[in-house]
């Protein structure tokens, strides 16, 4: 069942997987992930590697590079059952896959496996994931704008994210947050984000770590009048984040977002009415005839008089 849904959800989201697995970073990934298997099975290449085979076949797997790679793929299925997107099946795939490569190539050979891991942690400090740059009913905060948006009226409710660039697992939620402002965001139920990451003063003031030892991003907070209401994950007392899966069923359950939405329509309806004004309008066919208030051009009675 561990192996079933993941390829379930592959499959469902394959016309989606095409867009981004052709972007540099993923063509990359890949190559770097399925490296040692491509060295191992390329002829004229695995004539020359060394193998602990009996019958001294270099350009197929010993028994030991098969048992790393069944550990491999146990370790794969076990981190994917907690998977939300696909992005983060196909991340976790090629994580474990490049430290594989790593102890197979160190195995292999030392001045090999040197120059993977040296390849690794260039790949590591120079290309980062593609953003997610889809629809979304999204405002972003800076330090300097994010209390007086939450305090600017407080009939309206915020679902503020925490999140920070850096972090594999915000930007896997990015897709899922963004679908979610879609269905739900309307006059009174706003989203926004802010990056923790940039913006340090902000983390203090709201209490999220962006530590990755305290694993509390991405974290949602449910704001009303500039005051927290609510947040998922929640923190235990040494500061750590309460285990908590951000799929778009546990966030539409746990924050209740049915009711705030068919609340917030309520207020969207009350701010489209027009505003009447305190006295009615009167037209000149129904404007009363003031009695002694003399017609333009004509004199009071009092100088007719004189």
């Amino acid at each position: 069942m561990a192996l079933l849904t993941p390829l379930l959800a592959f499959l469902y989201h394959l016309p989606q997987v095409y867009k981004w697995l052709l972007k540099p970073y993923y063509v990359a990934s890949f190559f770097m992930a399925v490296a040692f298997v491509a060295i191992r099975k390329t002829p004229g290449v695995c004539d020359h590697l060394e193998t602990q085979r009996e019958d001294g076949n270099s350009c197929d797997f010993d028994w030991r590079e098969v048992e790393i790679l069944m550990f491999l793929s146990a370790i794969v299925m076990m981190k994917n059952r907690r998977a939300i997107t696909v992005e983060q099946h196909v991340g976790n795939i090629i994580l474990f896959s490049k430290v594989a490569n790593v102890i197979l190539f160190f195995r292999l050979d030392v001045r090999l496996g040197l120059l993977y891991l040296t390849l690794c942690i260039v790949f590591l400090m120079t290309c980062k994931p593609p953003l997610y740059m889809g629809p979304e009913y999204i405002k972003y905060f800076s330090d300097k704008t994010i209390d007086d948006e939450l305090q600017r009226d407080g009939r309206v409710t915020w679902i503020v994210e925490f999140f920070a660039n850096w972090s594999p697992e915000c930007q896997s939620f990015a897709s899922v947050y963004a679908d979610l402002s879609l269905k739900y965001n309307c006059a009174g139920l706003k989203f926004g984000k802010v990056d923790i990451g940039r913006y340090g003063e902000v983390s203090k003031k709201y209490r999220v770590s962006a530590s990755p030892l305290s694993k509390q991003l991405p974290s949602l907070v449910l704001f009303q009048g500039g005051k927290e209401l609510m947040r998922r994950p929640q923190v235990d007392k040494k500061g750590r984040a309460v285990s908590w899966s951000f799929t778009e069923e546990n966030i539409i359950r746990e924050f209740n977002l049915n009711e705030l939405y068919q609340k917030s329509k309520k207020l969207s309806r009350s701010r489209e009415k027009p505003s009447q004004s305190q006295f009615p309008t009167v037209t000149e066919e129904e404007e009363p005839e003031q009695q002694g208030a003399p017609a333009q051009g004509e004199e009071p009675e009092s100088k007719k008089d004189k």
